[in-house]
């Protein structure tokens, strides 16, 4: 039994080859985003010990050094969690008959890594990039995620 299961997670994540319905994308995506909600909520609890004063605390403080650690690691598995979701909304375009699926699957991605990296870089550096352009990244994030949520997950094949 755990065999084809082990073959269909791979079929969905690990190759952008093939086709999938509109209800296999879902579960593949809430498959991915449960691990990723929990491990963003981990890292928005550490983020606070990511601003490291060496004017006010020593230069070595633990709860830095596991924060940063855990960034990481978190990086790390944003990115393979970002690769999965590219394989698994190509195989969805593909089957909807769009051009360059895998350019399509990889703009929400793209376009959430660019509004994270915003969020994180701009307490850093708010003198040289203002709120507002954070809210630029929102925004488009925003509209890739609707698009896509409603190209893979809600229209059929048979609409196009």
């Amino acid at each position: 039994m755990a065999a084809p299961f082990r073959d269909r997670l791979v079929f969905l994540f690990r190759t952008e080859a093939g086709r999938i319905d509109r209800a296999d994308w879902r579960l593949g995506a809430a498959i991915l985003a449960a691990p990723l909600v929990l491990l963003t909520l981990a890292m928005w609890a550490l983020l606070p010990y990511t601003f490291h004063d060496l004017a006010t605390t020593p230069l070595f403080v633990w709860q830095t050094m596991i924060a940063y650690f855990y960034l990481c690691l978190y990086a790390l598995a944003v990115l393979v969690i970002a690769a999965s979701f590219v394989n698994l909304s190509a195989k969805r375009f593909r089957a909807l008959g769009r051009p360059a699926p895998v350019a399509l699957a990889a703009a929400l991605p793209l376009a959430a890594l660019l509004a994270a990296s915003a969020h994180f870089m701009q307490p850093h550096v708010a003198d040289a990039m203002p709120r507002w352009q954070v809210t630029i990244f929102d925004l488009i994030l925003a509209a890739m995620a609707l698009w896509s949520a409603y190209e893979l997950g809600v229209r059929d094949e048979a609409a196009r």
